[in-house]
């Protein structure tokens, strides 16, 4: 689907009285929900985009989380999307735990809207976390590796 289609709708959406629109072309569908604030989602390998207000609980890790975490640089998410860790179900992952990494490399991909962007590292060291899941949606600066 268009940006320009989506950007359209989402400004239909802002000048209405709807608190929902939700369109469908083809195998492509949009849901846009009226909240404090939207964002879009992709849903790992279908063919929708969603964009809905965001889970407080899904966004914040937990207390104990954060003080579990080790030291280091956190690579964070530039965008909302779906996590890979590798460029295919079979391929082996971009990296891996205690792995040297430079700048420049590449960490893993995000899918948004049926584009795959590879995810850099901006720093150079030693993997020490890998905080995102395989296949798992991700949120706009989520940790994603942790890099001592």
């Amino acid at each position: 689907m268009d940006i320009r289609k989506v950007k359209k709708l989402i400004e239909l959406l802002e000048e209405s009285n709807l608190t929902e629109i939700e369109i469908v072309e083809g195998e492509e569908s949009v849901r846009l929900i009226r909240g404090g604030s939207m964002q879009e989602m992709p849903v790992a390998m279908s063919q929708q985009a969603i964009a809905s207000p965001p889970v407080a609980a899904a966004a914040e890790p937990a207390a104990d989380e954060q003080d579990q975490a080790p030291d280091g640089e956190p690579v964070l998410a530039p965008m909302v999307g779906t996590f890979y860790a590798a460029s295919g179900p079979e391929a082996q992952p971009f990296v891996s735990l205690g792995q040297m990494v430079g700048v420049g490399d590449t960490l893993c991909i995000i899918e948004a809207m049926k584009m795959f962007n590879q995810i850099e590292s901006d720093v150079s060291g030693t993997v020490v976390a890998i905080l995102a899941e395989n296949g798992q949606p991700v949120e706009y600066d989520q940790p994603l590796f942790i890099i001592r």
